[in-house]
């Protein structure tokens, strides 16, 4: 037995990509975005535990998934013991009481066809707790206990006529009016204005301190989460990169991430300056995360082990592009990118022998319309046509493939290009410079293979759980 309220181990949520329907039957494994991928934390009873980072890396997939209102791919969700990873919905009826959440959006979370009171007397309706007038009365006291005076004059209210501070405040209210043990509070005060922020802040942490309550404190504002949380989670495409107490991590981060979210922090004093390490490009794209370390094609600090692969090579070449003269020396030297194939731990780039797939293309329809035009004479014939026609090209195409090969183009071809990757290699960051295993030219194709690398998983140290090779 455990005494932690809610535990997530291995917790997976993909949404699948929008295909058209030709598409999703052609292809073997349609693809999906991995918002939430192997996500593990545990929350104590009575403690604030903050799940932090930027807009896009899940934090919000993690907090609904977690309530049940996203159904999860994998991994398990206990809470208080039970698990209810796939609970029907009529067993997760007696959870729910227990379980809440402030969204975000205080305007669109709230129904604008009911009044304020209504909204929040409704879940003591909705799970058969209370009538009517139980219900009203209720309502007015958690109004008036969360700030929303006079709460008589403002039941009849619609969310229209109400200030940004007192739609939250009606949300805080719907949330807290079942006694809840669990709220999820997905960034509660990120659309409110500075001057309402502390005092929503002040209400939660009120509300916790009266009632035991559990958060998970969902934000992307570092400054927030160490005001508010005992505990803090960073997060990044998908998956935790660092987790553990919150002034250890405000006190001596160990991630490179961590590290440039902090310096990204303001300081409210003008004689002291923080060092900022901004990462490099773009968040990667989630639909084919980058193996290992996910932080790696941005790391100041990456190492040959942190999972580079092929496609970190095929970025390269899009970076060199940005240079005219260097796009147009590897447009000369290289393949065309449709030539290149990721193979596994290989980027495979085949040279084209034979003659060219876009003349290829141009000589098939002309052999086609000349068989059309005879069709309509005769059918025999104009079948017969297009069988010589297409056999002709394809004996042509055999002949120029061993005509290449056999002249010693295509060795000379392939080792022009080979020449030219172990020059663009030696150019590339020296980290993934030594991931590359070796550089391999057959006849045809030159193959650039990476070592093999994994994902490093969290680490404890000193306390806290990092996920870094250099650890």
């Amino acid at each position: 037995m455990t005494d932690a309220l809610v535990e997530v181990e291995n917790l997976e949520k993909f949404f699948p990509v929008k295909l058209p329907a030709l598409q999703r039957v052609l292809m073997r494994e349609p693809p999906v975005v991995h918002a939430v991928d192997g996500v593990s934390f545990t929350l104590r009873p009575g403690e604030i535990f903050g799940l932090v980072g930027e807009s896009g890396c899940g934090k919000t997939t993690v907090g609904r998934t977690v309530l049940r209102l996203l159904e999860p791919n994998g991994g398990t969700i206990r809470f208080e013991g039970q698990d209810i990873t796939h609970a029907k919905e009529r067993d997760l009826r007696a959870a729910r009481q227990a379980m809440q959440i402030i969204f975000q959006d205080p305007h669109a979370s709230l129904n604008p066809a009911m009044t304020i009171g209504q909204s929040i007397a409704d879940p003591l309706l909705i799970h058969e707790m209370a009538k009517e007038p139980e219900a009203k009365a209720a309502a007015l006291a958690i109004m008036t206990e969360v700030g929303l005076s006079p709460a008589e004059q403002l039941y009849a209210k619609y969310p229209s006529d109400l200030s940004g501070g007192q739609k939250q405040r009606a949300v805080i209210a719907r949330a807290m009016i079942l006694r809840p043990k669990f709220i999820v509070a997905d960034e509660p005060v990120a659309m409110l204005d500075m001057s309402i922020r502390a005092k929503i802040l002040d209400l939660i942490l009120e509300l916790k301190n009266k009632y035991g309550l559990t958060y998970l404190f969902i934000t992307h504002d570092l400054a927030t989460a160490k005001l508010i949380c005992d505990r803090i989670a960073i997060m990044y495409l998908g998956r935790i990169v660092e987790v553990g107490d919150s002034k250890e991590i405000f006190r001596e981060p160990r991630h490179p991430y961590t590290k440039a979210l902090l310096g990204a922090v303001p300081i409210p004093d003008p004689d002291r300056r923080r060092f900022k390490t901004l990462p490099k490009g773009e968040v990667p794209d989630a639909i084919y995360p980058p193996l290992g370390c996910r932080f790696h094609p941005r790391c100041p600090v990456a190492t040959n082990t942190c999972g580079w692969e092929p496609r970190d090579l095929l970025d390269l070449l899009d970076q060199r592009a940005l240079d005219e003269a260097t796009r147009v020396a590897d447009e000369g030297h290289l393949v065309p990118r449709d030539r290149m194939h990721v193979d596994g731990g290989s980027l495979r780039l085949r040279v084209e022998t034979g003659i060219p797939r876009k003349q290829i293309g141009w000589l098939v329809a002309l052999v086609l319309l000349s068989a059309v035009v005879f069709l309509g004479l005769n059918l025999v014939v104009g079948f017969g046509m297009a069988a010589a026609g297409l056999l002709a090209l394809l004996g042509l195409n055999v002949l120029a493939q061993r005509e290449a090969a056999g002249s010693g183009w295509l060795n000379w071809e392939t080792q022009r290009m080979h020449t030219h990757v172990e020059a663009i290699l030696k150019s590339a960051p020296e980290p993934m410079r030594a991931a590359v295993r070796q550089v391999v030219a057959r006849p045809g194709e030159v193959a650039v293979d990476f070592w093999p690398s994994a994902d490093p998983g969290l680490r404890d140290v000193a306390g806290v759980s990092v996920r870094c090779v250099l650890y």
